[in-house]
């Protein structure tokens, strides 16, 4: 077993304000995707200026956020919203989705590139590539915070996590961070160095691998409290990455063998 480091959530206190390494996390996700996206710009694979570029960042930030928030309500705790409705915009309360982000996200980009004419899948591909490193700060942010952790196990880097009894743990957190933050950038990265005259490759292997990654790492991570399994062994997680492994695999055979 490995001692888990009970890092303080909070990075730095002044005074009231409280600055906490979830939110620097966001922060430090959206900066590297404004980064990633302006070099694609550079590169000529997207048609847009810089100030264009901070734009579609707000759509993006404001999709996220609401589309994240929506999607927790809705798949993971709607009786308790139900009961609490003003509970609903509390978002500094916790409880994202990252499915109802990404649908967010996505009802974002679709309107920003209805309105600059840009064309819809090449613009995915761009997010694509942009996204994996805010998953890979967030989910460092969620490993900081001690939640989200996986289940019960005997493995030797299993933790002892606070608040979740004395079993050690897999750290689940650490497996999303790697795998859904490093592994699946490298083969985004690796889809759109291939596929210049493909649009829609890069998106479909984003979506494809997202989801079978945490189809997988949601068998060793502890399924939410108020929800449990909600089909058979399976948890709400692998459900809705089962739909993006399925719209994934669409759009990577159709780019794929199609011109």
């Amino acid at each position: 077993m490995i001692s888990y480091p009970n890092i303080d959530p909070v990075a730095l206190q002044v005074g009231p304000l409280a600055i906490r390494w979830y939110g620097l996390a966001y922060l430090a996700g959206f900066f590297t995707g404004y980064r990633v996206l302006l070099r694609i710009i550079k590169g000529g694979r997207l048609d847009l200026d810089r100030n264009q570029a901070g734009d579609l960042l707000t759509w993006l930030v404001v999709g996220m956020i609401l589309g994240g928030r929506l999607g927790y309500v809705l798949f993971y705790d709607p009786l308790y919203f139900a009961a609490h409705p003003l509970k609903i915009p509390a978002v500094w309360e916790g409880g994202m989705s990252f499915h109802g982000g990404l649908v967010g996200v996505t009802v974002a980009g679709w309107a920003f590139a209805r309105r600059r004419g840009l064309p819809l899948l090449s613009l995915g591909d761009a997010l694509a590539l942009a996204v994996p490193p805010g998953l890979f700060f967030g989910r460092l942010a969620n490993f900081v915070n001690g939640e989200l952790y996986g289940r019960p196990t005997s493995v030797p880097w299993a933790m002892v996590f606070p608040g979740a009894g004395p079993a050690p743990r897999h750290p689940s957190q650490l497996y999303e961070a790697g795998l859904e933050g490093l592994v699946l950038w490298a083969l985004v990265a690796w889809a759109w160095k291939v596929s210049k005259d493909r649009a829609g490759v890069p998106t479909g292997v984003f979506l494809l691998g997202y989801g079978l990654v945490r189809i997988l790492v949601e068998f060793v991570r502890q399924p939410d409290a108020q929800l449990g399994a909600v089909l058979g062994p399976f948890t709400m997680g692998q459900l809705l990455s089962a739909v993006m492994v399925g719209l994934g695999a669409f759009l990577f055979i159709r780019t794929r063998t199609t011109r």
